[in-house]
């Protein structure tokens, strides 16, 4: 699924999600501007991360956000591995994140949104949904705030769901996470559209995905 349901877009919704998480520096940063902002987001973490960093796994669900299954070490090769690979990958993630947090996710997104024919069966055995994006901005290699916030916000509308990075956010010439940079930017030009951010499980009913 790349959008939101209808429903979702007729409410002037879209939503956030971020990937390749939790990191220790850098997600909670991100969630204390979500916070300050109102916003609500979806977390698409690494399965061995989330044992790394379990409480602030927990922080993640305790902010109102959900967090979803990104696969358990995020392998680059993940679109050329074969079904008992991939449910290695995705149960072993499935099984860090209930075992943490207690709640099941409900979406999957593969590693740099790369997959092939056979992941279909694999996802639809585990009751998750696929979620893609109509929206990246390329935060992990672009070199500027500016440059990520043209991609996302050019045409901008209710019913896209953005993807983003706390994960493996690359660095500004001050070393800063640039992500930090873009969202407040990208949040302020929400509030101005009207558009309220959302995790995916309040968009819509998961059967609609």
């Amino acid at each position: 699924m790349t959008r939101l349901p209808l429903a979702a877009a007729q409410r002037g919704e879209v939503a956030l999600t971020f990937d390749d998480g939790p990191d220790p520096l850098v997600t909670p940063q991100v969630l204390d501007l979500l916070d300050r902002y109102g916003a609500k987001a979806s977390f698409f973490c690494i399965g061995n991360k989330v044992l790394a960093y379990p409480e602030l796994t927990r922080e993640i669900i305790r902010r109102g956000h959900s967090v979803e299954n990104h696969t358990n070490s995020h392998p680059h090769a993940f679109a050329l591995f074969g079904p008992a690979a991939m449910r290695r990958e995705i149960d072993s993630a499935q099984t860090a994140i209930c075992e943490t947090t207690g709640i099941a996710p409900s979406f999957f997104r593969a590693p740099m949104g790369f997959r092939n024919p056979l992941l279909a069966p694999v996802v639809a055995r585990t009751g998750m949904h696929y979620i893609s994006w109509t929206r990246r901005g390329y935060d992990t290699v672009a070199k500027s705030a500016e440059q990520v916030l043209q991609r996302l916000q050019r045409g901008l509308a209710a019913g896209d769901i953005l993807l983003l990075h706390d994960g493996r956010s690359i660095r500004t010439r001050n070393d800063s996470p640039l992500i930090l940079e873009v969202l407040p930017r990208l949040l302020e030009h929400l509030s101005t559209l009207d558009l309220k951010p959302v995790a995916l499980q309040t968009a819509g009913h998961v059967g609609k995905f």
